[in-house]
Formats: structure tokens, sequence, C-alpha cells
């Protein structure tokens, strides 16, 4: 067992192993913060900002790990449209394999001990019964704000690899890769699709960085007049033959021509070409968000599993 720390690029190996271990038995147990590509996304494009404010401990059995959790503090979010955001709550992220499943325990201990007496939330997967059970008993409730019509709650979506479409372009837009297309590009391609963002070229050095990051799995759309329309990054799992999306988007001005379901489509033969079977992609899943589900489901992806958002008070316990 290790004492809280920073969240390191080692951390992040560590932590995708076990993601590996827990998908080869149990992949309804993967909640959306906890994917092998998740784990890369979402350390590379913050640990520069954030890093700062986050924590992790990390459980072990036999030399391997087990369990672990990554907790989120209070910190101020800067956009790039120059707005601040005070995050006041803490979050937590979080995996145990289920065969330690009594660890959830040590987890939520050390999660309130770490986050002391601000608001706490915390999305273990809906299939996970005795998490869910264990999470109620220290006093987390459902959280009815993040499971209203326009809430934040995941859905993991899947499809194999076999009888893929062929992608069609319009006229013009061509397919690029992030080691064609260069940094800038790529970074730019994000903020034109996610403004305002907290997404800088530090944040694209350290996806780069990420475990499991490959330029050419991380495919853009080239507009005719060079602009970078539309972009995803592909990870890849190797040891399940697993490839995830994340993220996905395209710029606001060329929205509804098909690019991203093209982009999509292009991205799943690169992945089987690359030793690929089985594809994921997460998204919001509430009925207000409807756009990125109708996109998955445009190229044959369906539900698979869903986040169950918990939220304890800072006052509980």
């Amino acid at each position: 067992m290790a004492n809280s720390e920073p969240v390191t690029v080692a951390d992040v190996q560590l932590m995708q192993g076990l993601a590996q271990r827990v998908t080869a038995v149990r992949p309804d147990l993967v909640n959306s913060d906890a994917s092998f590509g998740e784990l890369a996304w979402n350390w590379g494009k913050g640990h520069a900002r954030d890093g700062a404010s986050w924590r992790r401990r990390l459980w072990f059995s036999g030399g391997d790990l087990v369990s672990w959790g990554w907790a989120h503090l209070p910190h101020r979010v800067r956009h790039t449209d120059g707005s601040v955001k005070d995050v006041t709550g803490a979050y937590l992220a979080y995996q145990v394999h289920p065969d330690h499943a009594g660890l959830v325990d040590e987890v939520i201990d050390w999660y309130d001990g770490t986050a002391a007496d601000v608001e706490r939330t915390v999305i273990p997967g809906a299939a996970d019964e005795f998490a869910l059970r264990r999470w109620a008993a220290h006093g987390y409730e459902t959280d009815p704000a993040a499971l209203g019509d326009t809430g934040s709650w995941t859905q993991l979506n899947q499809r194999d690899l076999t009888d893929v479409e062929q992608p069609v372009l319009p006229a013009g837009f061509r397919f690029r890769t992030a080691d064609e297309a260069g940094p800038k590009a790529a970074v730019q391609a994000h903020l034109d699709a996610w403004s305002p963002s907290t997404y800088t070229a530090e944040s694209y050095q350290g996806v780069r960085r990420a475990p499991g990051y490959r330029g050419d799995l991380h495919i853009l759309v080239e507009a005719p007049d060079g602009t970078m329309a539309s972009s995803t990054i592909m990870w890849l799992d190797k040891a399940n033959r697993t490839a995830e999306f994340e993220p996905v988007g395209t710029h606001r001005d060329y929205r509804r021509l098909g690019l991203g379901r093209a982009m999509l489509l292009h991205g799943m033969h690169l992945a089987r070409a690359a030793g690929a079977t089985h594809m994921t992609v997460a998204c919001l899943g509430a009925p207000g968000h409807p756009q990125a589900r109708g996109l998955y489901y445009s190229v044959g992806f369906r539900k698979f599993t869903r986040d169950a958002p918990l939220i304890k008070t800072g006052t509980a316990g």
C-alpha cells in the first residue's frame, strides 16, 4: 500500500494495467474514468494544469496493483476564453479488481479523509452492486442533479470491428494523422471543437507523454481551406484487442456535414489494422444530450454500461 501522493505517469501505467485485467474478466465494471484510454487522456491533458490538486492511493497484493483511488480536490480552472471557475467540491475516480472487492471500503475511507469537509462525488458503475451498497453504507446518495434530463452521467458504448462501413468524406476533405499535421494543428482542432476549453499546447504535450498515445492513431479531418475540422484520438489496449475513442469533436462551423461519422469509420478501420477486434466510446447518456449518442449509434455502437453518480455533502460524516 502506498501513501497519498500526486499522480505520476508511472501510476497511470499501473492503473492501465489494472484496467486491462478488469476488462478481461468483468468489462461491465470498468467505469468511464477507469478505462485504459480515459486514464491516459485525463492524466495527459490535465496533469500540468491540475496535478497539484490531485491525490492518489494505490493498493497492491502480491506485487500487483488491485485497487486505486484518484481524488480531484478543489481547485481553480482557467479557460482559453479567459473565464475562471472555482471547483469547490471533490471528485473521485477509482477502480477495484473484482477479486478484491472488499477494498472499496478502504477506498471510501481514504477518500473521505482526503477530501475532508467538502462535497464529494463519485461515479461507480451501475453494474457494481457490491460497491453501490458499500458507498451507500458510507453515506453516499444518488446525485439528483447528475441524473436529470441534462445530467452528467455517462454511458459506455461498444461494437465489434467486423463489417465496418467504408467512410465517405465530402469533396475536398481528407483524413490526416497528428503525426502528419503536427502539434499546432492538433491543438487547434481540439480548441475549435470544444471552446471554451482548458486545453493548451502544454496539455497536448502531456497527452503525447501519456502511456498508449500514438500519433498515427490520432486522426483529423482537414477541410479544403486547411482547417482541421474534426479530430479524435484512439487508445489501443493490445492485451484485450480493444480500442477506445477519446475525445471526439468537430469544429462548430463544420458540423452536420458527416465529418464525425466518416472519421469514426476511418478510425475503426485503422484500429482493426492495428490489431483491435472491439471498439468502445463513452458519451453523456441523459436524454438532453442526444447528439454524440446519435452519432455513435449511427456507426454501429450500442450502450453497454453506465455510471451511477453519487454524492455526499460536506457535513455528512
